[in-house]
């Protein structure tokens, strides 16, 4: 307990991604890369032994990380120091291990497989928020609600139109998640400026021999894609981009839970309450939405992360400089796990989340008569009325219930007063049946079930096999 802790590896993140990030996973995959590093350079001609790649093998996995960090204390690198503890266990393949390579070899291609398969964990967690929040607009698509602009009321919605926009920015999160993992590339086999010169020595200048290597290589790692350039390292862009990603997914999720912690102000819509659960040290009756507080303040994490992997990208030098080692191991490992942590307590909460139909009625009929003086001046006109006349018999009467609203604290009595004023030729049963919120939210409905089956359930149907999700939280 006298060491600093991870909070995201402690209280937040998932076991798979904290693995994904780990140091086992790290060091097993490059030395599966040496392995295939080895098999490949020996079906190549390169005079490597079955016994060296089959001692290899029988290693792969006994790793002894104290020496490793007594040989980098020694010569002061990281990779050599890996180099030495493989050898030290399987000595008859010291000498092959790491043939031609170039550090960024086992750094960088470890790297993008991590980002490879850490999108591949995101991406699961991110369909099921999308299943969720698709349900629930689907639920309550017909529930009209009181729409804000500027937080101010407006125009009325649905609730589950309002979730279509919380949707959008997800849809456009996974088009852009799925695009990167398309476009992904592997650095392979480069050497140690991009010129795979170490090469040219061991392959006697067949350079069609160096193609096979890079490619076959990239395509036992599940790489389509090659760098076709590089330098000793893949495009730093990568990372830049990565991490961008990651912070669009971050602000998709803090808007929701912006949205969120408004609504549960307003006891309209609340995030889930567990029976044991302490909303406050001091206050007994309170229900903090610590889930939606807790994703807010991860976003921002993430998103000022961005900035640190794009400054890395564009003050590179040449073919390379270490100016970004130090940054790479913590930026991406942890807005990875941040953006899982999100995931996660985002479905945690659409798995238990409330509404209070009554509440948010209660909200829109104190709104709704002023909505319906529009309706009602047109009605007068159409009943002979001149419409400057009426509208500022509308507007003294709409002052008027204002100020019992505002200043007297009293219930919106609106109606009441149009009711009630005989210079009103208006059809006045038929004012009542109009004040029906359900006359007031357009096409929210239609539109809520054309995107759900436009433009959400094919990337739900594309992506079933992801479907379901075990979602509780650590702490």
């Amino acid at each position: 307990m006298n060491s600093y802790k991870n909070p995201l590896e402690e209280r937040y993140s998932s076991e798979e991604m904290l693995f994904n990030f780990s140091h086992n996973n790290k060091f097993r995959t490059w030395r599966k890369l040496w392995i295939a590093l080895a098999e490949i350079e020996k079906d190549l001609g390169l005079e490597i032994s079955d016994e060296q790649i089959a001692e290899l093998k029988a290693n792969a996995e006994n790793i002894d990380y104290d020496k490793a960090a007594e040989y980098e204390k020694k010569f002061r690198h990281d990779v050599m120091a890996h180099v030495h503890t493989y050898g030290d266990v399987a000595p008859s393949a010291k000498g092959i291990i790491h043939l031609g390579a170039t550090s960024a070899f086992v750094g960088d291609n470890t790297d993008l497989i991590q980002i490879r398969d850490g999108l591949l964990i995101l991406k699961k967690k991110l369909v099921n928020v999308i299943k969720n929040l698709a349900d629930f607009a689907i639920q309550y698509k017909d529930l009209p609600t009181l729409g804000f602009t500027h937080f101010q009321p407006a125009q009325l919605t649905t609730v589950g139109k309002r979730a279509t926009l919380w949707l959008q920015s997800l849809v456009l999160d996974i088009e852009e998640l799925d695009f990167f993992l398309e476009t992904l590339r592997f650095r392979g086999v480069k050497g140690t400026t991009g010129t795979a010169a170490s090469f040219l020595e061991l392959f006697n200048g067949d350079y069609s021999k160096v193609k096979h290597l890079d490619k076959e290589l990239s395509k036992r790692f599940g790489f389509e894609k090659v760098f076709g350039v590089s330098g000793q390292t893949y495009d730093r862009k990568i990372d830049a981009k990565v991490v961008a990603l990651l912070g669009n997914i971050a602000q998709s999720a803090h808007k929701f839970t912006n949205d969120l912690r408004l609504l549960q102000n307003l006891k309209e819509i609340e995030e889930p309450f567990e029976k044991n659960q302490i909303g406050s040290s001091a206050m007994a009756y309170k229900r903090n939405p610590m889930r939606s507080e807790r994703i807010g303040a991860l976003a921002k994490y993430v998103m000022s992360l961005t900035t640190s992997s794009a400054m890395v990208a564009s003050t590179q030098w040449f073919e390379r400089t270490l100016d970004d080692s130090a940054n790479k191991r913590l930026t991406i490992p942890q807005a990875f796990l941040a953006v899982d942590a999100i995931l996660l307590i985002w479905n945690n909460i659409m798995n238990g989340i409330v509404v209070y139909p009554n509440r948010i009625n209660k909200h829109i009929m104190e709104e709704l008569p002023f909505m319906a003086t529009e309706y009602i001046i047109m009605e007068e006109v159409k009943a002979g009325g001149d419409r400057q006349e009426i509208h500022e018999v509308i507007r003294v009467h709409s002052m008027e219930a204002s100020k019992q609203v505002k200043v007297e604290g009293k219930e919106n009595d609106l109606i009441e007063r149009i009711l009630n004023d005989d210079s009103l030729k208006l059809d006045k049963s038929k004012l009542k049946e109009v004040l029906d919120p359900k006359n007031f939210i357009g096409f929210a409905p239609i539109q809520t079930e054309e995107f759900i089956k436009n433009e959400v359930q094919p990337i739900i149907d594309q992506n079933k096999d992801l479907i379901g999700l075990e979602a509780d939280l650590k702490v």
